[in-house]
């Protein structure tokens, strides 16, 4: 069995914590997710699945309980140290793609080496170009992302998510705002990648027909895994 990548350890998150407002969001949240997995996270609206996905991302610190990405216990770490974890090991892919419009798909997918590197070199570039041409965009790699299709901008999205080559994708309803056909190619290509690639992807979703194709389903009901 693969070993695991990501482990939640009765995480529980509470807001407003110590007013009379004080509400709590999740519940002795336990998840184990391997290398190379690729599983669905559902839930209705109010669930809790923002607020795990943050947690998850290192973007918010659990109330209580434990998260460990990567044999690594993130409570323990100042907040240097989790923002320098969470560029390494996570990429984010979501329902809006927040590409540059301004900027070409290339220079899009370029942005995560450059924020960690300083100042752009060829390598980057040669990288950018290289992930562009693992998503079918190879022709499209000089277009400016405001030229270019809803279904490809979020193909530059998940490029971009890989540019660091981070072992973990989080893709937060990365095919909400696309129509069946394209909805159904980013899928497969996130699978693809999945499976060429070895990159564990942790996919909050609505859409049921590709929840059943992740290899696993987690469910979130009342800020409680069910």
């Amino acid at each position: 069995m693969a070993e695991s990548l990501l482990l939640l350890d009765k995480v529980c998150k509470s807001y407003a914590v110590g007013t009379p407002a004080q509400t709590q969001v999740l519940f002795d949240i336990d998840l184990d997710i391997r290398k190379g997995e690729f599983v669905a996270l559902i839930g209705p609206s109010g669930s809790g699945k923002s607020t795990l996905l943050n947690i998850i991302g290192l973007l918010d610190r659990p109330g209580s309980g434990k998260l460990y990405l990567t044999g690594q216990e993130t409570s323990i770490l100042d907040e240097a140290h989790v923002t320098s974890l969470r560029g390494e090991a996570i990429g984010f892919v979501f329902q809006s793609h927040y590409l540059l419009s301004a900027f070409t798909a290339t220079e899009n997918v370029m942005m995560p080496m450059l924020m960690q590197r300083g100042s752009p070199d060829d390598s980057m570039r040669e990288r950018a170009q290289l992930l562009l041409g693992q998503v079918g965009l190879t022709q499209w790699q000089d277009s400016l992302v405001s030229n270019i299709s809803g279904g490809q901008q979020q193909r530059v999205a998940i490029a971009r998510a890989l540019a660091l080559n981070p072992p973990l994708i989080l893709a937060d309803e990365p095919t909400g705002n696309l129509d069946t056909k394209s909805a159904d190619a980013i899928f497969e290509l996130m699978r693809k990648l999945n499976r060429e690639n070895g990159t564990t992807f942790l996919m909050v979703t609505h859409n049921m027909e590709l929840a059943k194709r992740c290899d696993r389903i987690i469910e979130l009901v009342d800020g409680k895994v069910v």
